[in-house]
């Protein structure tokens, strides 16, 4: 059977942003019917705050309720703006997300340089509510709008030699004001198994509260690995590529005795800096309303398979 690679548009033929306002101009430029547009929801006109479309995904939501918008998007881990929570809400603003383009690259049958529209389509959009940990032990719940990362992969056709997937943030000084900084090896770097990337629980990002990612949250396109998450959460992604060896991830070059490649939520292993075992969701009473944190985030009877026979206190 023989598969047609997705279109590679050149930067120079992308219809200017403000033109793509009317409905109708984006979907002629896209080359998709309404119904197609109706499912996915987001095209070259999203912009942050823009309303999206999608369907609801019950099987991978929790029930808890969801954090706020403002706690989502005011406490954030995006070094690329600065190393405090609030400093990416306050700094994003400088990043351009339209056009966006991501490089598909390694071992794949089809690579090149594509739209984010191009690599969204033809999927619809999803919305999928996360329950989430992050590394410094609080936690949110989030309602991501996304699809599915092994939707995405598959459409590149991976090889038997793709063993991992790995994942690059733009690297613009001028946009990404933190990257004047040397607390990381720019750009950040991300990667997973290849098996991870494709479990159905991960996600690619593009919205939350049913809208458009708001720059501080990884727009135009982020990592969610729920089991993972604040360890493996990549942002402003603009490579990704299938690789044999694992690859080189940024916080494991920074500071290798506490994340390491793996970096699965294990509360019996303790950060060097703290303790694992518990957690606070934002949002909540900062001293009296900490929690036991899960393994795999909570995840567990979905994941835990993923590493029989592995050592956890090594590969937390």
């Amino acid at each position: 059977m023989r598969h047609r690679a997705p279109a590679i548009i050149r930067a120079s033929e992308i219809t200017p942003r403000e033109t793509y306002f009317n409905r109708r101009e984006l979907l002629g430029a896209l080359g998709v019917g309404a119904a197609a547009v109706a499912v996915g929801g987001f095209g070259a006109s999203a912009h942050a705050g823009a309303k999206l479309s999608f369907g609801k995904n019950v099987r991978y939501s929790t029930a808890e309720p969801a954090n706020s918008y403002e706690d989502i998007t005011t406490y954030n881990n995006f070094y690329e703006f600065g190393s405090a929570k609030d400093d990416p809400a306050a700094n994003a603003g400088t990043l351009r997300t339209q056009p966006w383009s991501v490089t598909i690259s390694g071992e794949a049958a089809v690579t090149g340089r594509f739209t984010l529209e191009s690599v969204l389509q033809p999927h619809a959009l999803e919305e999928r509510i996360y329950r989430l940990r992050c590394v410094e032990a609080w936690s949110m719940v989030i309602p991501w709008v996304g699809i599915a990362l092994a939707d995405v992969l598959k459409r590149f056709q991976p090889n038997s030699r793709a063993k991992y997937v790995a994942f690059k943030t733009l690297l613009d000084r001028a946009q990404m004001p933190g990257q004047r900084s040397n607390v990381l090896d720019w750009p950040y770097v991300e990667g997973l198994r290849i098996d991870e990337a494709m479990h159905p629980l991960s996600l690619l990002a593009v919205g939350l509260y049913g809208e458009v990612l708001p720059n501080q949250n990884g727009a135009p396109l982020r990592l969610v690995v729920p089991w993972k998450y604040g360890f493996k959460g990549i942002k402003s992604i603009v490579e990704i590529r299938f690789t044999e060896h694992q690859p080189p991830t940024s916080w494991n070059i920074a500071y290798p005795e506490a994340y390491g490649f793996y970096a699965n939520v294990n509360p019996a292993v303790d950060h060097p800096n703290w303790s694992q075992a518990r957690e606070r969701r934002i949002g909540a009473n900062l001293f009296s309303d900490r929690v036991p944190t899960q393994p795999f985030n909570g995840y567990a009877s979905e994941v835990a398979n993923l590493y029989r026979g592995m050592d956890l206190r090594r590969h937390y």
